[in-house]
């Protein structure tokens, strides 16, 4: 066997065991009017690949999508990218929309149930919803999170735009959206979350 084609077939065993990470979320992780490589996945991928880590970043999230949507492509996008984790950022639309929480938590539910009869691990991550919405329905909303995290024994990760939200230099005109420089803050956030959570397993 030649040397070129050892060294091929090392580097695609290689790939094979790759740890694969699917981001799972709505235009907060979606690069919202960015080029797709300067949304926070992107970043923190890149950064991954510069350190020659045996990880990748999937990113399959879709701006504007609640959870019922998340859960109608689930099944697709696990069968596709067949991810060893999965990091759900999913529900701040449902909240925007006033939907009830009841139907919040059962989508995120089922979500959390199917990754894990697909085999992969499943990361939560909190969302927050603007004061104006009332503490009643706040509260019924954002509990939703913590309890998923311990009924299923799976980490959670803070809400990634609590930092964010209130300064004016990291967000696109909206208001709402992280602009290139609030995604690569939310990069040097979960950076040192999420890669020795996925290195130590």
């Amino acid at each position: 066997m030649s040397r070129i084609l050892c060294v091929l077939l090392a580097l695609l065993a290689f790939d094979s065991h790759a740890t694969t990470l699917l981001i799972y979320g709505d235009s907060l992780s979606a690069g919202y009017q960015l080029p797709a490589e300067k949304s926070w996945p992107s970043l923190l991928n890149h950064d991954w690949q510069a350190q020659s880590l045996d990880l990748q970043i999937v990113n399959a999230s879709v701006s504007g999508e609640t959870t019922q949507g998340g859960l109608a492509r689930l099944d697709k996008t696990l069968q596709t990218h067949t991810p060893d984790w999965v990091l759900v950022e999913l529900g701040a639309n449902d909240g925007l929309r006033g939907l009830p929480p009841t139907l919040t938590r059962q989508n995120l539910d089922q979500m959390l149930q199917r990754i894990q009869r697909h085999g992969a691990r499943a990361i939560l991550t909190q969302i927050r919803l603007p004061p104006n919405y009332g503490a009643r329905y706040i509260g019924q909303f954002e509990t939703i999170y913590p309890e998923l995290a311990k009924q299923y024994q799976i980490p959670l990760i803070p809400f990634f735009m609590e930092a964010i939200i209130t300064d004016p230099a990291l967000l696109l005109g909206d208001g709402l959206h992280p602009n290139s420089q609030g995604q690569e803050k939310i990069r040097d956030q979960l950076g040192p979350i999420l890669t020795p959570l996925l290195t130590r397993h």
